[in-house]
């Protein structure tokens, strides 16, 4: 098959003119198609129902060391909680706070503490250093960048691959700037492009020279169970990593089970070394009297271990992998092989990375609103939302039925293909 940029403009206008007839056909149906957010669908959210069921009016609400969890108290979470989160994230129970709902929370807060108190009893606060900067993977996920937006952070594109971050651009930027204090990194099913960062880049990471004493990384480890196959990627444990390379407090690690049970309804955890979890938990003292103690009881006894959870997991793959499977089917069918874009194939996560022709993504998903369907704004990705090549956008296959998947799928390539089709006549 011939790439759209060896066809004639005689040949690409006729293509084009067929395609406007198809798009216009649509766009009278008036479709209301969402596809902005990584939401789990209703059949995986009913996946955890039971666990409503589990606290009962006869149901113990004592904790195994005798703590009435309806109670103040326990500010770094139960210990049955902090025992499967450490399991999960294969750290002791004495490295782990597990704390509300949200993850994202636990990141913002903790960098609001390193702003206002540093990042230890002996360190000075980053905002009485100077511009605060940030290094963020890119494309990426948007709400760290936010995050680093309205506290004030300069934030630092760099590259990512399919290893994970351009480890020579991040080494080189973090060895030669002291107001660079950390970087962002979701290492596994990377949010958007679904990579799992390598062997060598989590070690490069975890024992990088930094010009900052300060500098923290922040672990993002969302996707850390969601595989969508029985051979989930693997990834090194960045935690005794850099205490073997002599960075022990180097480590911010986070995860939930947001996208596990409920969003909005689960429970979250932070990793760390034992100095920094004690600091974390001083400065979160002041802010709180303890969690939903409640609902990581439920947790606990719905997920039990590992294993459950790994049981779980599998019955969310089976929701979810064909919806995967529809949308990477179709863009092959539509787009595959025609010179104008290309896709990631996540073995895990909740994400496709689409990347169009350069300059073509924010018409694209214009285009395909004006059809009806509703995709994460073109630029999200990255930092300050702006994508200098104009080209990732960004796929979330989950929530959508499958037969209103495969629409909005259909009008996305439909799109593409316009859309480039006009660029290339511009040339």
């Amino acid at each position: 098959m011939a790439t759209y940029q060896d066809l004639s403009n005689e040949a690409l206008q006729q293509k084009y003119n067929t395609l406007q007839d198809a798009y216009e056909a649509i766009a009278s149906q008036q479709l209301q198609l969402d596809m902005s957010r990584g939401k789990p669908c209703t059949e995986q959210l009913d996946l955890s129902q039971p666990m409503l069921d589990i606290l009962t009016s006869s149901s113990t609400v004592k904790t195994e060391n005798g703590t009435d969890a309806r109670n103040y108290g326990v500010l770094d979470g139960i210990p049955e909680a902090k025992a499967l989160f450490s399991s999960i994230l294969e750290v002791e129970p004495t490295q782990v706070i597990v704390g509300g709902n949200s993850s994202l929370t636990m990141m913002h807060d903790s960098i609001v503490q390193f702003l206002l108190h540093g990042v230890s009893e002996e360190a000075t606060p980053w905002i009485k250093q100077g511009n605060v900067k940030f290094l963020c993977p890119s494309p990426g996920y948007d709400r760290h960048f936010t995050i680093c937006e309205a506290l004030g952070i300069e934030m630092i594109p760099v590259a990512m691959t399919p290893e994970g971050p351009d480890m020579d651009e991040v080494e080189k930027l973090a060895a030669a700037d002291p107001q660079i204090k950390g970087i962002w990194c979701v290492p596994k099913y990377s949010n958007p492009d679904g990579f799992t960062y390598t062997d060598a880049v989590v070690d490069r990471l975890a024992g990088m020279q930094t010009a900052a004493n300060d500098f923290r990384i922040f672990w993002d480890n969302a996707y850390i169970v969601h595989h969508l196959s029985d051979e989930p990627d693997e990834l090194k444990n960045i935690l005794p990593a850099a205490a073997k390379a002599g960075y022990p407090d180097r480590i911010m690690e986070f995860t939930s089970t947001s996208k596990v049970t409920f969003p909005g309804s689960g429970v979250a955890a932070l990793a760390s070394s034992e100095k920094n979890i004690a600091f974390y938990k001083k400065n979160l003292s002041v802010q709180s009297i303890g969690p939903d103690k409640l609902n990581q009881i439920r947790h606990v006894a719905f997920l039990k271990d590992k294993d459950t959870l790994s049981a779980h997991m599998k019955k969310h793959a089976a929701i979810i992998a064909p919806k995967f499977h529809t949308v990477l089917s179709i863009l092959e069918e539509k787009l595959g092989g025609k010179g104008i874009a290309d896709w990631t194939n996540p073995n895990g996560g909740y994400f496709i990375s689409l990347n169009t022709m350069d300059g073509c993504a924010k018409d694209v998903v214009e285009l395909a609103k004006k059809a009806g369907v509703t995709l994460t704004g073109a630029g999200a990705t990255y930092p300050y939302g702006k994508d200098p090549s104009d080209r990732n956008i960004r796929i979330a296959p989950t929530l959508p039925p499958t037969e209103e998947l495969k629409k909005a799928i259909e009008v996305l390539c439909l799109c593409v293909e316009m859309v480039s089709i006009n660029r290339l006549l511009q040339k």
